[in-house]
């Protein structure tokens, strides 16, 4: 049964030059509000089920694809040419990464180069999620089993190195693509913020089943900055979520 006392996702925070822009991008998209929150944004939940996305400022150019990006699905095609549109609009650009011209689904980038894809009506892996179809993520079968095990979600997908979890509730599906994963190239630029009823607890938790505590020189904070397996940081809140994460 899901523990209700357990660590839970909280938000995807996504470091960006430019959070305003960024932030705009993502709420236009997913037809979301943007609340200011210090010196970022918070992109609350539309959906029960969702996670907010956070956007904060970093002095970090984008090196290399990132590790995480999300799919959006489409109920038919005129769906999915009116999402690409919409994103087109908002200051996306189409995106090869070797996808070929046959590809059924639309890969782009936002205004700083954060990949996401568009998906083609019919796929049968994110038939039963909404419009914030998945997570997709480079990663390891042992992260994938990690994260099933952290966010205490089932694995609905485990086979030839890939994974994928998925709330019991329902909501988007969190996927990782197996061997052979991209090295990592510096700090990732979207990370999972938890937020945890009791934090130590959840730390030591965590660190029992193979993440462990990070510096990226976030100082004297009230959350901690950990690692999974693979290397991703993620932080574990005590707080209720909207406040600063890491």
């Amino acid at each position: 049964s899901h523990r209700v006392d357990r660590v839970s996702l909280s938000a995807v925070c996504i470091d960006a030059l430019d959070p305003a822009r960024v932030a705009t991008f993502w709420a236009g998209l997913l037809d979301r509000e943007q609340v200011p929150d210090e010196d970022g944004f918070v992109l609350p939940p539309t959906e029960p089920l969702g996670f907010s996305i956070d956007v904060f400022p970093t002095q970090q150019p984008k090196s290399g694809p990132n590790r995480m990006h999300l799919d959006l699905t489409s109920t038919t095609r005129a769906a999915q040419q009116q999402t690409v549109d919409k994103a087109l609009a908002l200051g996306a650009t189409h995106l090869d990464i070797g996808q070929g011209a046959d590809a059924e689904h639309v890969v782009l980038a936002d205004p700083e180069g954060n990949e996401l894809c568009v998906i083609e009506p019919g796929n049968r892996f994110l038939a039963a999620c909404g419009f914030l179809g998945a997570l997709s993520c480079e990663g390891s079968r042992e992260v994938g089993h990690f994260w099933s095990k952290a966010l205490d979600w089932p694995l609905v997908w485990d086979q030839d190195g890939e994974t994928a979890i998925q709330s019991p509730s329902g909501g988007p599906k969190i996927s990782w693509g197996g061997p052979p994963v991209a090295p990592k190239t510096g700090k990732s630029r979207w990370h999972f913020d938890l937020v945890a009823p009791d934090q130590a607890a959840e730390v030591a938790r965590l660190e029992s089943l193979g993440a462990r505590r990070t510096d990226i020189g976030q100082g004297d904070v009230s959350w901690v900055v950990m690692a999974d397996p693979d290397g991703n940081e993620l932080c574990v809140l005590a707080s209720r979520p909207g406040l600063r994460p890491g």
